[in-house]
């Protein structure tokens, strides 16, 4: 079978940090008993950023300063005001949407009730257009791909207040509509939050995964194939999943079907759930990590290269100083060559107090993975991880942006089509804008 995957961090074509530590590294644990981040189904589609309603843009350059030892040249970044006055900014994705060749903008005005999508002239100048206005219910996260088999990238999307998950339909000419179909997938899962996509019962739709962090539980919905009106079935991943969180999809065992990864900021645990055939419990929940203090953002990845899906994830967002395995920036190796999912391996990436959400993406083309990563409390952050070569150990950090209050979700893409990936994320309250870092490359 296929593996068919889809997020809102990054999506991927399937049609589809450094702190060096100065001692022998940090400290490592292990826990017992991943479709890679790069899926290839020709319905998902790979994620990139855009701008406002021809918004000029606010340029400043600087190079990325490092927190630890230099390490010779660096990557430099230029930094754009993409939109600001949000109403509340939380949500960004990139994809294609007019297929003009270069990688649009979707993202929302929480609190302004609006999903805006924004249209890259090729070079990293946006002009806004709206999929959505006036709809109460708090738009937030979502993904890209195509839903309905029509080969163009639809938006799903939460509606955060209202507990609601809707998409809207691309036309094949965004430009010129006002506004994008609208459909609903469920009005059933208190106060909605994250989303991904996938195929997970092997019939060619794209599936929805979803977490309510009120309803404390984690689900999926049937895409039921038709424009019929009525709401997707849902099926329960994990009922009891206090403060869920992240929703993300991916092979953890290599039996070449989806798994589901899914955190629980309340309690405390990182988890990967597989499908079992099971009717009575459909989904078996296997423990990545269940004590280390508020899990939030983050996503599977190879890390070190072995074939097999590890996790990064940002730990922190409300904690206190005072507590322990918290407030940084971790990835968990899915021990084996390749894992198989039983036996996990914490890294310690570097510090970040207020850890919101980490990505990973190789930032300097040195065929590693590096991490992006927020700081959601505190004065606000983004910074990113370079990888020196050994992410067991070594890393290195950078800042990308400090005094940026409750930065959210970044994501990467390449806006300009030069080869390099690029940063894009939002901030909500104290900011309330959309930003882009043009990687300038070193």
């Amino acid at each position: 079978m296929k593996l068919t995957i889809g997020s809102v961090g990054k999506l991927e074509p399937v049609m589809g940090g450094r702190v060096r530590s100065k001692a022998d590294g940090p400290a490592e644990k292990t826990s017992g008993p991943s479709l890679r981040s790069r899926p290839d189904h020709p319905r998902v589609f790979r994620q990139r950023l855009i701008h406002g309603p021809l918004i000029a843009l606010i340029c400043l350059e600087f190079t990325a300063l490092a927190m630890g030892e230099p390490t010779g040249k660096r990557v430099t970044f230029t930094e754009h005001l993409i939109a600001d006055k949000y109403g509340y900014a939380f949500g960004v994705a990139a994809a294609d949407l007019d297929g003009d060749g270069d990688l649009d903008l979707t993202s929302c005005d929480t609190r302004g009730d609006a999903l805006y999508w924004y249209e890259n002239d090729g070079r990293g100048a946006f002009h806004r257009h709206l999929i959505q206005q006036d709809e109460p219910g708090w738009f937030e996260r979502h993904a890209v791909g195509d839903v309905n088999g029509d080969r163009l990238p639809d938006v799903v999307v939460v509606k955060n207040l209202h507990g609601h998950v809707v998409w809207f339909e691309n036309s094949g000419r965004p430009a010129q509509d006002q506004f994008w179909k609208r459909h609903v997938v469920s009005t059933d899962l208190q106060r909605a939050y994250d989303v991904a996509l996938a195929d997970l019962n092997s019939d060619g739709r794209l599936d929805v995964v979803a977490s309510a962090w009120k309803g404390n539980h984690l689900a999926w919905f049937a895409n039921s194939g038709g424009a019929n009106g009525r709401e997707w079935t849902k099926e329960m991943i994990d009922p009891q999943l206090a403060e869920s969180r992240t929703a993300r999809v991916a092979d953890f065992n290599g039996d070449g079907t989806p798994d589901i990864l899914g955190t629980g900021r309340a309690a405390n645990l990182t988890a990967w759930y597989e499908r079992t055939g099971d009717s009575n419990q459909p989904w078996a929940r296997h423990v990545i990590d269940d004590t280390s203090p508020q899990p939030v953002h983050g996503e599977p990845t190879d890390m070190d290269g072995d074939g097999d899906s590890d996790v990064v994830m940002a730990l922190g967002m409300q904690a206190t100083e005072a507590q322990s395995d918290t407030n940084q920036i971790v990835w968990y190796e899915n021990v084996g060559r390749p894992g198989t999912g039983g036996t996990w391996k914490t890294h310690v990436v570097g510090p970040l107090p207020f850890a919101f959400e980490a990505v990973a993406a190789d930032l300097d083309g040195d065929a590693d993975l590096d991490i992006v990563a927020t700081a959601w409390g505190g004065v606000g952050q983004i910074v990113w991880f370079e990888n020196l070569g050994i992410p067991q150990r070594s890393w290195e950090k950078h800042l990308l942006k400090d005094n940026w209050p409750r930065a959210n979700q970044p994501i990467v893409a390449d806006l300009d089509g030069d080869g390099r990936l690029d940063i894009i994320a939002t901030a909500e309250d104290g900011a309330n804008e959309l930003r882009w870092w043009h990687n300038q490359g070193k």
